[in-house]
């Protein structure tokens, strides 16, 4: 049976990947561990400490399974071949090897994001729900899917590591491992994602069509559809089409 193991990215927990549940096919087993500080979990002393997320997260990575990570989570799985052994596969969702981009979110705009996180965490984390949810085709019938998740005030993270997180949204830039990397990589984005520069949605291996920066939301079955395929061919070859016609 093949594994998915789905990371969730910044500002939210696992709860994110829940409209994909009835989807999934019997051959999938799927797994949605949260990153520490998240959904509960003990947050890490120092949450930017990878050496130390490795090890927090070492039984939830398993070699034998394919490793999502959808946005800020696609940049610290990536950053973990470092540290852990190689999963079957690594798919990254909605993001590049790096967050910010000349021509998508820039380091002027993350940089007042953060003073604006700095002086109101809540409201900030609130507008940047609102945010992610731009690209989808109905912004407020997502934001309403995501309220019946989680409570779109609750922050879901402690401080530190939700701080922590913007400051690797900053930093991060994961080139050299998706470059050298010891297991397939498989990039997915939605076609009309607000987050994602147009020149990372044009490369992905797929784009997802009617959808943003949160597929899960708008497109669930055909999301699980792609994950699921790309459990099954590996170790083998990687989505032909780099974008769909219709879906």
């Amino acid at each position: 049976m093949s594994h998915l193991v789905l990371l969730s990215g910044w500002g939210i927990d696992a709860r994110i990947w829940q409209p994909l549940g009835e989807h999934w096919p019997a051959d999938i087993r799927v797994s949605t561990p949260d990153w520490p500080g998240y959904g509960g979990r003990k947050p890490l002393s120092d949450p930017t400490d990878m050496h130390a997320l490795a090890e927090a997260m070492a039984n939830d990575l398993p070699s034998d399974a394919v490793w999502v990570g959808w946005s800020l989570g696609g940049l610290l799985a990536a950053a973990l071949l470092d540290h852990l052994p190689a999963p079957s596969a690594l798919v990254q969702l909605g993001i590049g090897p790096r967050f910010c981009t000349p021509d998508g979110v820039d380091q002027e705009a993350l940089d007042a994001f953060r003073r604006a996180f700095a002086r109101d965490s809540q409201a900030t984390l609130a507008h940047f729900r609102r945010w992610q949810l731009k690209g989808e085709p109905s912004p407020r019938h997502a934001y309403r899917q995501l309220a019946t998740l989680v409570d779109p005030a609750s922050p879901l993270a402690d401080p530190a590591t939700l701080a922590a997180g913007l400051e690797q949204l900053a930093s991060l830039d994961v080139s050299h491992q998706l470059a050298q990397a010891p297991c397939p990589i498989v990039r997915l984005a939605g076609e009309h994602d607000p987050l994602l520069a147009p020149s990372h949605r044009d490369s992905a291996d797929c784009r997802i069509n009617g959808a943003g920066h949160c597929p899960m939301l708008s497109r669930p079955e055909r999301l699980a559809t792609l994950l699921a395929d790309i459990a099954r061919q590996v170790p083998g070859r990687q989505p032909s089409a780099s974008s769909e016609a219709s879906a």
